[in-house]
């Protein structure tokens, strides 16, 4: 029979029960849902920003709030499209767990009819950090102001001067359009401040209805002599009095 002291110091050999951690605890049981940050990692990331937090059940990593940058374009490019390159710098994590910078070049393509508000991601492609995943970089697209056109949805407007005696007496006008071109123009009807053409199919395309362009409005503001003659007033009311 073993002596007391034999079984005393059996029970005191025996390892202590081991207690896990709050922090590997709570990753046990968080087996399909995301890892968690060790808390030092939590700690500073929650005192520094109250950007919330998104959490990926696809990868099991943290993800943070997507990046938005603003990519201005002229007129010309949403309305005929184009290439865009973009070059970007952003943290990069190494395979020794080092932070070093590197740059990116990303190239979007413009499709005609985009408009203001137009949203491009490129996941993946902000800052990495241990142990989250790298931010989304969303590009929201800008429309530059244009010398001559305004944007009002898949419409353009145009505004034209003319003088007093073409708006009286009708004329002929070469109208500039969105890219270069001209379109010939004939008025006779009596144009008066305000007066509005409408040019149909001469606006900016429709993106999602392929061959649809809107319209191109061409608002006419009229010249007003400032000085006439006695003559020429007489005149004047010679030809206007009992017209209207």
């Amino acid at each position: 029979m073993p002596s007391p002291l034999s079984r005393n110091a059996s029970r005191r050999s025996q390892p202590p029960p081991t207690h896990s951690s709050p922090f590997r605890s709570v990753n046990r049981r968080s087996t399909d849902s995301a890892t968690i940050v060790p808390a030092s990692i939590s700690r500073s990331s929650s005192r520094m920003s109250s950007t919330p937090i998104m959490f990926s059940n696809s990868t099991g990593m943290l993800k943070p709030p997507a990046i938005e940058r603003t990519l201005e374009c002229t007129l010309e490019e949403l309305c005929y499209g184009g290439m865009k390159k973009i070059k970007v710098t952003r943290d990069v994590l190494t395979n020794t767990g080092e932070i070093i910078q590197e740059e990116e070049l990303l190239t979007i393509k413009v499709k005609a009819g985009w408009k203001r508000g137009t949203k491009i991601t490129f996941q993946g492609m902000g800052n990495e950090r241990p142990g989250v995943q790298p931010a989304d970089i969303t590009f929201v697209i800008a429309e530059k102001k244009h010398s001559l056109f305004r944007r009002e949805g898949d419409d353009l407007e145009l505004a034209i001067e003319i003088p007093l005696v073409k708006a009286l007496t009708g004329c002929d006008l070469s109208v500039p359009l969105l890219g270069g071109k001209s379109l010939d123009l004939t008025v006779d009807e009596i144009v008066y401040p305000g007066f509005e053409k409408v040019i149909v199919g001469q606006g900016m395309p429709v993106s999602k209805e392929q061959g649809r362009r809107g319209n191109l409005k061409v608002v006419f503001l009229v010249e007003f002599p400032t000085d006439l003659t006695d003559d020429q007033r007489a005149e004047v009311v010679g030809v206007l009095e009992g017209s209207v």
